[in-house]
């Protein structure tokens, strides 16, 4: 089979059609250069450079969308890449109501969309890019901090819905922004779709209904991806059911498998390798990993990777063993 465009590698993947080898992506945050565009532009045109990967997943700082509703943080040194934040936009029940719909044309969002414009410069077609978009609910969770959020979700569910649309709206402009760059999807990334934190009703009246609204914005997209986050108690029956081409898990670390999961959903998923064999294993064990995640899905409907950003201290050899493990 001669070789494909990584357009067409992944189009045939999602599809079930036979490629002439699997996709493979990683992606990390970008501690520093995650507060600049052309810096947080040039860490992944290098990280392409340097792997080849089939598509590449821009990583802001999750605070790229909320801080200019007053939000800070700082880099402390995770070895995650994230960032701590330091000061939350909403104490109170009532902020909820005082949020402001953000301009994508303003602030850090413009910032975002200049990385992303200065990357579709170098990347043009030839190598699909995505843009991380947060769900409302994981917004909001860093606006007050998780417990509170949680809280006034409960206490005073009005204020808290009144929030969320605004959060939407905000979050439905910077799409519309982004997609004028010409990025190939979205990197929708879920963090409440678990029992830990919510019944599934819950979900379903203050996570999905929003969810639904960012994810039919971007549905001219063809490279949508979704990501559900949490290492255990997912809600996977409901979000399996999203209309998306891909979905990325902890496979590896929660009960969902990658067998079990592409049973429940259309589209590809993207994992079969733990990032923490990918931070403390060996090449030859995360190549392990990979044989095991491609014999469990017969190398159908999956993009090699990790169910989550991978450490910024990851072992380059261990990313060089993933890939060149496809070839």
């Amino acid at each position: 089979m001669i070789d494909l465009t990584k357009r067409n590698r992944l189009e045939a993947t999602i599809a079930g059609q036979q490629t002439d080898r699997p996709p493979v992506a990683l992606w990390r945050h970008w501690p520093g250069d995650d507060q600049d565009a052309r810096a947080l532009a040039a860490a992944h045109i290098k990280w392409q450079q340097d792997y080849d990967w089939d598509f590449v997943k821009v990583s802001p700082a999750s605070s790229f969308c909320l801080v200019d509703w007053g939000v800070e943080d700082e880099w402390r040194g995770h070895p995650e890449g994230t960032r701590a934040y330091t000061r939350r936009a909403v104490s109170t029940p009532d902020d909820w109501t005082r949020l402001q719909v953000l301009n994508p044309d303003e602030g850090m969002l413009a910032v975002q969309i200049e990385t992303l414009t200065r990357l579709q410069d170098v990347f043009k077609a030839e190598i699909p890019y995505i843009a991380t978009i947060f769900s409302p609910l994981a917004q909001a969770k860093n606006l007050a901090g998780k417990e509170r959020a949680l809280s006034h979700m409960r206490s005073d569910p009005a204020q808290f819905l009144e929030g969320l649309e605004t959060i939407t709206e905000s979050t439905l402009r910077y799409v519309e922004a982004a997609k004028s760059t010409g990025i190939s999807g979205i990197f929708y990334a879920t963090q409440h779709a678990r029992y830990a934190l919510m019944n599934q009703a819950e979900y379903q009246t203050f996570g999905e209904a929003f969810d639904e609204h960012i994810l039919d914005a971007a549905s001219d997209l063809w490279l949508n991806v979704l990501h559900l986050h949490g290492t255990d108690d997912v809600i996977f029956d409901l979000i399996a059911d999203y209309d998306v081409p891909v979905l990325n898990w902890h496979d590896q670390d929660c009960d969902v498998s990658l067998g079990a999961g592409l049973q429940q959903i259309a589209g590809a998923a993207s994992g079969g390798v733990s990032r923490e064999t990918m931070h403390l294993g060996t090449p030859q064990e995360v190549v392990g990993e990979a044989r095991t995640a491609m014999a469990e899905t017969k190398g159908e409907r999956l993009i090699l990777g990790t169910g989550c950003v991978i450490m910024t201290n990851t072992p380059l050899r261990n990313i060089r063993a993933l890939r060149e493990f496809v070839g």
